[in-house]
């Protein structure tokens, strides 16, 4: 299946492209991303979209380290829970290892680990992505926050003892070396970072136990929660991200979880539902956020339901609600 990712991993993604002057829109629209994503940290979407929106950022800026200065723009909290828990470890070597333990609580691409030996220490990053889906610059953005964590745990003038990188190297290094020392390797055998062993074994002076036992405790309770990994929660985030490209088909769903169409039936059908059922409850959901926000005009709505005409979506919006849009609207619930 599909490996999917929270969209925080898009934290700063607007913002650097506009300072880039391309357009963000454009090119999520490009991958089946709806800008609105950006707006809601929580939301699951797929991961070899997000692979492939920075390739594609990174070509259109013309910038190959695009990705690198996005992961400067990232802070410890666009983890999510497990922020909190990394916050009031006692050392280093702690945090990384929370953070390696649980990291398929915000991308469930990432397969990193930590090894040691001889005195040092190696992050090594790994991707879970098809082979055709490019990821040299979601290998940089990953690498870029592993060194941004471990940095601000040691101190602005630490520097790895190697950066390595599987993939070519750039025409200029210049961003690389910037950011990570002049030991930065391309073309290894893997990706990631080598540091001192004992660098792991760095206090954190505002470690806090009381704090520290509240905030595993509340992370137990997340991850005791259900995971999105059934069929029928990916395809909702499926058709919710493709919707507003004109593209939500079942085929389309089915190629994105790498799936054909005779199984995804299957698993739904496994669990009491069909693709037309997720889709249509889907769009009432979103409807009822959609129309109720008078800065959108209708026709616009029925362009992100995935509808071919406003017709169309008039004549579904009254089946739904007993009323047309426009009436609906006119009750005056949500944003003005």
């Amino acid at each position: 299946m599909e490996p999917f990712i929270r969209s925080a991993a898009l934290t700063g993604y607007a913002d650097l492209c506009r300072a880039l002057d391309v357009s963000a829109a454009s090119l999520m629209a490009r991958v089946g991303l709806e800008p609105d994503i950006l707006a809601d940290q929580d939301r699951w979407i797929p991961a070899s979209a997000v692979a492939r929106l920075l390739e594609l950022s990174a070509e259109a800026s013309g910038r190959p380290a695009f990705a690198l200065e996005m992961s400067g723009l990232r802070r410890l909290s666009t983890l999510g829970p497990i922020s909190l828990v990394i916050r009031e470890e006692p050392n280093l070597r702690s945090a990384i290892e929370v953070l390696l333990r649980h990291q398929s609580l915000y991308n469930e691409a990432l397969n990193c680990v930590l090894s040691e030996e001889g005195g040092l220490a190696t992050i090594v990053v790994n991707l879970r992505l098809p082979e055709t889906v490019k990821t040299w610059q979601a290998v940089e953005l990953t690498v870029g926050v592993y060194h941004r964590i471990l940095r601000d745990s040691l101190g602005s003038g630490w520097r790895p003892l190697t950066v390595c990188f599987a993939h070519p190297a750039p025409h200029d290094q210049e961003d690389h070396t910037s950011m990570f020392g002049p030991i930065v390797e391309f073309g290894r055998p893997f990706n990631g970072i080598v540091l001192y062993a004992d660098d792991l074994d760095t206090l954190n002076p505002d470690a806090d136990p009381q704090l520290l036992a509240y905030a595993r405790h509340y992370l137990d309770m997340v991850t005791a929660q259900p995971a999105q990994t059934t069929p029928e929660e990916r395809v909702r985030a499926l058709i919710e991200a493709l919707l507003p490209t004109g593209r939500c088909s079942i085929e389309h769903v089915a190629r994105s979880l790498h799936v054909d169409r005779r199984t995804l039936h299957r698993q739904l059908a496994a669990s009491g539902h069909t693709f037309s059922s997720l889709l249509d409850t889907t769009r009432v959901r979103l409807a009822t956020r959609l129309v109720a926000h008078r800065g959108r005009s209708l026709t616009e709505v029925a362009s992100l339901l995935g509808f071919a005409s406003p017709s169309a979506f008039s004549r579904w919006f009254r089946e739904r609600f007993g009323c047309s849009a426009r009436e609906w609207r006119a009750r005056g619930s949500g944003p003005q």
